[in-house]
This record gives structure tokens, sequence and C-alpha cells, in this order.
């Protein structure tokens, strides 16, 4: 029987695999920066903002991304930022360079504090040109070294868009709950064990371990069902 779990992990999986094989031939090498920038600053402030309820997001600032990094977009007042990730940051490896992806997520104060960072680091790092393998290595030096602080306690984001698109490997996430935190056994929360809700995966050389929560509806409270096409941005 078809389950949101069955499906995230259906979905999770394909993306493992496409990380551990590392693969890149569709996207081999960046292409022109402005590709990978929305022109419409409002659109891209409304598509990352779709990441969360209205609840949360209208109060939230928003982050958009400029030809070097990620830029303020609009102001807020609850301590959360949204954002639009890229391939690099919130893709498979195989969608490194894949212009199209677009992932809102929008962070609670915590993790804007702490995860964000890493998300910023990694982007400045893409844009310069740095490959995945460097790109990987410049950060899990800068968190060794403390130029990347430890996930701050209650660190979170929301990933509830029916909008988007995360690629050729994953187009679209179930929407879904992330908790950050820095070297922790995935086992604390039981996850990954079978009925278990909670997926986890930890990542030594980062020193990061993300819990991740599925969840039944999407940002704009519609009941999210298996199979069901979400919407893609263009």
């Amino acid at each position: 029987m078809c389950s949101i779990m069955v499906v995230f992990f259906v979905v999770v999986g394909c993306a493992l695999e496409a990380v551990a094989q590392g693969a890149t031939a569709n996207y081999p090498k960046m292409a022109p920066v402005a590709q990978y920038l929305m022109p419409d600053r409002a659109a891209e402030i409304a598509l990352a903002r779709s990441a969360a309820p209205d609840s949360i997001a209208r109060d939230a600032a928003v982050m958009v991304l400029g030809r070097h990094g990620y830029v303020p977009g609009a102001p807020g007042k609850s301590g959360f930022v949204c954002i639009v990730g890229r391939g690099w940051s919130s893709a498979a490896d195989a969608d490194f360079w894949n212009p199209a992806v677009r992932v809102p997520m929008c962070m609670n104060a915590a993790a804007a504090q702490s995860y964000l960072l890493r998300i910023t680091a990694i982007t400045n790092l893409a844009l310069a040109g740095r490959t995945s393998d460097q790109v990987n290595k410049a950060i899990a030096a800068a968190v060794a070294s403390g130029k990347l602080p430890p996930m701050k306690s209650g660190a979170m984001c929301y990933m509830m868009s029916r909008e988007g698109d995360g690629g050729k490997v994953l187009p679209h996430w179930p929407p879904h709950l992330m908790f950050f935190y820095s070297q922790v056994d995935p086992s604390i929360w039981g996850a990954n064990l079978p009925g278990s809700p909670v997926f986890g995966v930890a990542d030594p050389s980062e020193q990061l371990t993300q819990f991740v929560i599925p969840v039944q509806r999407w940002s704009d409270g519609t009941a999210f069902r298996p199979g069901s096409p979400a919407h893609r941005h263009p």
C-alpha cells in the first residue's frame, strides 16, 4: 500500500544513489551565471516564501541570489529567513550545475544563524566556479577550523512548497521539515528504523546530521497525495 514514507524513501534513495555515483554527465560544468538567477526578484521572493505556511513565511526575511551570492531581498521581523536553493546546495550531485534547480526553504532563526551560513558559503564557492569536490573539501575544512559554526540548538527549516524544481534526479520533494544538528547519531531519534517517520543522514566530514520528517500537507494547506504532480516553477 502506498504511503508518504514509501514515496519519500524511494525519492531519497534515488537521490543518494546519484550522489554515491557522482553522476554529473548531464551538467558537467558551470553554466553562465545568468542562468542560475531569477530576473524577477518579486517572483523569487514569492517562491522562497512558498516553503512555509503563510503564517510563518509572511514575517520571514528573504534572501535572493545575485551574481556573487545571496543578498537581501525582503525584510522580515520573525527571525525566519527564506531562500530558493540552487543545485550546488539543494540537489543531488548529478544536478550540482543544473541551472533549472529552484528549491524553496524557510529556516528559523537558529538555522539562519548556523545552517544558512553553510548554504551561503557553498553558494559563494560554486559561483566562483569551484567543483562539487572542491566545495565539499572547502566546507569540511571551514567546519573543522571553526570558520563555519556548529548548528544552533533548535535549528530547522520548512520545505513544504508545491512549487520549485529539484532537478533531474529529484524533481520535487514531498513536503517535509528538516532539523539540523552537529555530530549527532541519527539513532537518538529512532531515525531510519522500520515504521519510523524520521529519516536521518549523518555527514562526518561536515559534522552535520540532518533529520527529515515528511508532513501530509503542502504549505498552501492542500493535501499531499503520493504520485500526484506538484507545481513546477518555470
